[in-house]
């Protein structure tokens, strides 16, 4: 497993293992994938340098490959990090054994299809390749081949990865998602980041975007193969169990008996806060994010934030992979950078705070908010957080043009009183009853309440014909009592339905539970009252 700590131990051409996002896309790179000396053909796929001489005259196949800038995932919490240091399984050709000579292969068929126009292939940087690999053979200390390279001490939460992608279909991978590859790591500090073309293979046309990426601090990963990875793959000694309704039952009641001793038995509030975990977007239909369920606890205060806002974030650190604490202040929506940007000098994606994975959840503690006054960015970082809340959309700034992303992020207010600058679905007076010790759980439990989050909020969902009929004959009689109901009330009962059927297992809408919904919202309004 690749990480800061290992890094520094693994030989260069080892098998790794490295677990990140996708943070930037850095496009296309052209290199010379095969060539043939003599009747023999060699190729430079998964590597950086060439690994044997090519003489002016070579017939040569250009490629392509994908070069993607991973990190760690934005706000992962220590349970959900792989990346022990003590898992350091390589594979790797030792410094004083003999190297097999390799056998001649006569690339054909493979090689014809990639064939390029001879256009390219009389290129100057072509030319230049040539001219330029015997000196970039020369340039293979003995390091670089045979021992360790010194590699610079990076910072657990600042570890970032190029990862070279070979023969995937673009559609495989996007941007944001969460990855674990298997490759090759080259970590070669002899191999100089120039713009003449003549010491990595890489290099064969200009790369403007490699200029902040030398090899000395980014590692290379030429990937074999890759998956993408779900919140089930993140909870290690995960329980091999279906999601059976009575053994959900189970979980869901100590889960939801659990976050009623953290938020000081309030117990409507952690019914709510249940359904808040499981939410996320399951469809979209037009502007409207279908499944999104934002709450805003309020009635805190100084001292019930110091308590209550500790054990909160502490609970969700526990029970879901990502998670982010933001303290909504005017210095910080002043200064901070919320939305991505396109930086054109280094062709690269600055990330912003909502640049993050599926999945990632958002606890912003608005009790800090003063009064003040916003400057360009703060109302800008203001609209940007509307965005997200409402459509669960993140705006990237490319400078010419913004394009909205798509994203699925839960969000959690703590406030005074209503948030008027980030406008929940669901708002909530928060009651705590007492301030007992919330006891320690052990870690067995805690996987059994990951595992559920993770297992059932993915589950299908439907409301059958006999229930469409009573949802919507409740609809019309709540409208008769209170005018002022409107769609997004409507839209936000039936997601609380489908998260109250999915929290107990079943795949389609009750009479029972639909009934403890309308239960709980007629709680909630009486506490806003």
């Amino acid at each position: 497993m690749l990480t800061p700590s290992t890094v520094k131990r693994v030989q260069p051409n080892s098998l790794v293992r490295f677990r990140g996002m996708i943070q930037d896309m850095l496009g296309n790179e052209f290199y010379v994938g095969a060539y043939k000396n003599k009747d023999t053909w060699n190729t430079n796929k998964f590597a950086d340098v060439a690994q044997f001489s090519m003489g002016p005259s070579s017939v040569m196949r250009v490629w392509e490959r994908r070069l993607l800038y991973c990190i760690p995932v934005p706000g992962q919490n220590s349970w959900a990090d792989a990346t022990s240091d003590d898992v350091v399984n390589t594979y790797t050709i030792q410094p004083n054994r003999e190297k097999r000579q390799r056998d001649a292969c006569f690339v054909s068929e493979e090689v014809e299809m990639q064939d390029t126009t001879d256009e390219i292939l009389d290129s100057p940087s072509v030319k230049k390749m040539r001219e330029g690999e015997s000196l970039a053979l020369e340039n293979m200390t003995e390091d670089a081949n045979c021992g360790m390279v010194m590699v610079p001490d990076f910072d657990r939460n600042n570890f970032p990865c190029l990862v070279k992608i070979y023969d995937s279909p673009e559609s495989d991978l996007k941007l944001n998602d969460v990855f674990e590859f298997i490759g090759v790591l080259t970590f070669d500090n002899d191999v100089k980041n120039d713009k003449n073309g003549q010491s990595e293979v890489e290099n064969f046309f200009d790369q403007e975007e490699l200029v902040n990426l030398p090899p000395s601090k980014v590692p290379r990963l030429h990937c074999i193969v890759h998956r993408k990875l779900s919140p089930n793959d993140l909870i290690f000694k995960s329980p091999t169990m279906e999601p059976k309704p009575h053994l959900i039952k189970e979980i869901r009641q100590s889960l939801l008996h659990h976050l009623t001793v953290v938020l000081g038995d309030d117990d409507l509030a952690a019914n709510f806060v249940l359904l808040h975990l499981l939410s996320k977007v399951h469809v979209r239909v037009d502007s409207i994010a279908v499944g999104k369920f934002s709450l805003n606890l309020t009635g805190f205060d100084k001292s019930s934030i110091s308590v209550f806002g500790n054990r909160i974030n502490d609970a969700v650190k526990n029970l879901l992979p990502f998670s982010q604490c933001i303290p909504l202040t005017v210095e910080f929506l002043n200064t901070a950078s919320l939305a991505p940007l396109k930086d054109y000098q280094t062709n690269r994606l600055v990330p912003g705070v909502l640049q993050c994975a599926e999945g990632s959840h958002f606890t912003i503690d608005e009790t800090q908010l003063q009064s003040g006054t916003l400057n360009s960015n703060g109302i800008e970082n203001t609209r940007v957080l509307k965005d997200l809340m409402e459509f669960q959309k993140v705006e990237y700034d490319f400078k010419y043009y913004k394009m909205k992303m798509d994203a699925d992020v839960q969000i959690l207010i703590l406030s005074e009183g209503k948030s008027n600058i980030l406008p929940a679905d669901t708002v909530i007076s928060f009651h705590p009853s007492s301030a007992g010790p919330t006891g320690i759980v052990d870690e067995q439990t805690l996987n059994s309440w990951r595992w559920y989050l993770a297992t059932v909020r993915s589950l299908p969902h439907t409301i059958g014909a006999d229930m469409q009929k009573v949802v919507e004959d409740d609809m019309v009689a709540a409208r008769q009592v209170n005018r002022s109901l409107g769609t997004e009330d409507f839209n936000r009962w039936l997601t609380m339905g489908r998260l109250m059927g999915v929290s107990f297992g079943e795949t389609c809408l009750s009479h029972e539970h639909w009934q403890m919904v309308k239960e709980m919202e007629r709680l909630r309004k009486e506490r806003l009252k």
